[in-house]
């Protein structure tokens, strides 16, 4: 498994939106958790309040597109998501301020749920999820900060190790997935919704584009060569070592040995 566990980007403010929209979709989630354990149930309220594409197609359920954004389909579906919000969105409510932030993050995720829809009009399956919101959040990132380092979590059975990659790797290699994703999934099949993800990366680059060019555009980049234009975050285990096995010996120092993984 690799998994973006914290990038190298601190801001000067606290993201209190971004703690907002994480209790909030944390609090929602808890608040129909028993129904998980009533399968008819759940199905009836993720119907009711999720994006589901044959009501939009009949003129109803339009609310969704903005409630769906606060639904997740169990544990791992909300903490994958929040742990992409805590890691992206504080250094985009500082890039927009905070109230523009929140305007920003439901508009990428209605504009997920419409480009879902358009992939699959007449589908009865519910799309539930903040993924789309947050993909808009990885695409305005993506056009800032381009070059920024993100930490990935390698997790190998009993190995691990932490690599850091710049945004336009990590971020870019994201969005290609989720292209390859829509193109090689059936529409009519449940799962994850590629195209929602899609879409809002893409909602999150167009509505982010006129900010980045106020702020110079392609100058902005050169001023800080895509990185942030401030000091990166420091952290201590910056790295960790993954065993090996069948070292040989030498008897001379090698050009090649490695640095300690723990020296700064």
């Amino acid at each position: 498994m690799l998994i973006p566990i914290r990038d190298h980007n601190p801001t000067h403010q606290r993201p209190y939106v971004t703690y907002l929209l994480m209790a909030a979709n944390i609090l929602v989630f808890f608040s129909y958790a028993e129904l998980f354990a009533h399968e008819r149930a759940l199905m009836r309220f993720f119907s009711d309040w999720g994006m589901v594409p044959a009501r939009i197609s009949a003129g109803q359920g339009w609310y969704s597109l903005l409630t769906h954004q606060f639904l997740h389909g169990g544990l791992l579906h909300l903490g994958s998501n929040m742990l992409f919000l805590w890691i992206f969105g504080n250094n985009m409510e500082e890039v927009w301020g905070r109230w523009k932030f929140l305007g920003f993050y439901l508009t990428c995720g209605v504009m997920a749920g419409l480009l879902q829809y358009w992939a699959e009009p007449d589908s009865h399956i519910p799309m539930v999820g903040a993924s789309g919101a947050i993909a808009g959040v990885l695409g305005g990132y993506l056009l800032f900060y381009p070059r920024a380092r993100i930490d990935l979590f390698l997790f190998l059975i009993i190995l691990y190790r932490i690599i850091p990659a710049p945004a336009w790797v990590v971020l870019g290699g994201w969005f290609t997935l989720q292209l390859l994703g829509g193109l090689s999934t059936p529409a009519d099949i449940g799962g994850v919704a590629y195209w929602a993800h899609a879409g809002g990366f893409l909602a999150g680059i167009a509505l982010s584009a006129p900010l980045w060019l106020r702020m110079g555009g392609t100058g902005f980049w050169a001023r800080c060569l895509g990185q942030p234009p401030h000091p990166e975050a420091r952290y201590r285990l910056a790295r960790s070592n993954v065993p090996r096995t069948g070292r040989s010996k030498r008897t001379h120092p090698s050009p090649w040995k490695r640095r300690n993984p723990w020296e700064r």
